[in-house]
């Protein structure tokens, strides 16, 4: 064995808080993977509130888990310089607002010059936009006062990057721009999986999908509202994937429009992308998002999409409507239009599937490589 092949791989860590199965949590099961796949070795430095993901449960011999031992961001600053301080040269990407300032206090206060790379997923402006102005302030000020001390900060989509410059003064080339690692191996895989439901065997009745947690900001009331315009004028139906605190009023909603029969809740699904793979168009109804996932997945299966033109992403992966309509935030009237025209015309599949293979595992994971400084060996 030479010298060479006897030198360890490079290491990264990752600070990431797992709160549940959002987006940002749901990413990460995706990007670790294809790190690990590029040849380097990857340390996991996590903020369990919830009992480990079995998502996480990764056996490599490359990969190390390690319980940072609390429930909160702010509180990992002395857990991260001892992991600062053992490991003086391991770059890490840290991932959410609080976890990024607490990682900047522990890089200071150990005195080490670790590269150190936050990652933002969401428009914080418009998910704050209805806060009171005193909440508002005290969750962005500090950026300002963070931030200049971080080397870099990885955004999802341009419009989270131009929120970040804004909010934070830092200069855009410091903001750069790396997908979701949304496209792997095993969203094909589950697309192709069985799914019973008797509505699929309804060769009539083209079945609509939603999806995503049942809160304010998916804006579920609006895509109901515009289904029930649609389907005022022809048969088909609509599902939603996902629980939330909203489930209870969308159900009122569809009760009182009379769409009992044909708008389905399902709440939580193992298996999304089978559905997925059984519809004949997904609809993001969102008042915000930072990239939309989801959008991105109907895609990748070659699913004719509609979206709200909302803060940010869906118009960067639609490229200004020319992959599937945008329409305006909470514009029922819209939404239903865009609906039938797009039901009625549809995007070849390929065409959908072209224009998001910037979302791919593999590419985000060697650009995450890049920022980082870390050179791929495989």
């Amino acid at each position: 064995m030479n010298r060479a092949s006897a030198q360890p791989p490079p290491r990264l860590g990752i600070v990431v808080s797992f709160s549940g199965t959002g987006g940002v949590e749901g990413n990460m099961f995706k990007l670790i993977p294809a790190l690990l796949e590029t040849g380097v070795a990857v340390d996991l430095l996590g903020i369990f509130k919830t009992p480990i993901p079995s998502a996480l449960q990764i056996q490599h011999p490359r990969f190390r888990l390690i319980d940072l031992g609390v429930r909160h961001s702010l509180l990992i600053v002395p857990a991260l310089m001892r992991y600062l301080q053992e490991h003086p040269i391991t770059p890490l990407l840290v991932a959410k607002d609080r976890a990024i300032r607490s990682a900047i206090v522990a890089r200071t206060l150990s005195a080490t010059r670790n590269r150190l790379v936050g990652q933002l997923n969401t428009h914080l402006s418009a998910s704050l936009a209805e806060k009171p102005a005193l909440q508002r302030f005290w969750r962005t000020r500090p950026m300002r006062w963070f931030y200049p001390h971080i080397d870099t900060v990885v955004c999802v989509s341009q419009g989270v990057a131009e929120d970040t410059h804004r909010l934070t003064g830092l200069p855009m080339h410091r903001l750069p721009v790396i997908r979701n690692p949304v496209i792997d191996a095993d969203l094909f895989e589950k697309s192709r999986q069985p799914l019973e439901h008797p509505w699929l065997k309804a060769s009539d009745a083209p079945l609509i999908l939603g999806a995503g947690r049942l809160t304010r900001q998916k804006d579920f009331p609006t895509l109901i509202r515009a289904f029930a315009r649609l389907r005022a004028d022809r048969t088909c139906r609509l599902a939603i994937l996902g629980e939330g605190p909203d489930h209870e009023s969308l159900a009122q909603l569809i009760e009182s429009l009379g769409l009992a029969d044909d708008v389905l809740l399902t709440g939580h699904v193992d298996n999304p992308y089978a559905w997925m793979a059984q519809s004949r168009l997904f609809v993001l109804s969102s008042r915000w998002e930072g990239s939309g996932n989801v959008l991105t997945e109907a895609m990748a299966l070659g699913k004719p999409v509609v979206s709200t033109d909302c803060p940010s992403g869906p118009a960067e992966m639609l490229a200004g409507g020319l992959h599937g309509p945008l329409v305006p935030v909470g514009d029922e009237t819209a939404l239903a239009e865009a609906m039938a025209r797009t039901l009625k015309n549809p995007q070849p599949a390929e065409f959908l599937q072209h224009a998001v293979r910037e979302y791919r595992a593999e590419v985000s994971a060697r650009r995450y490589l890049k920022v980082m400084g870390i050179t791929a060996l495989g």
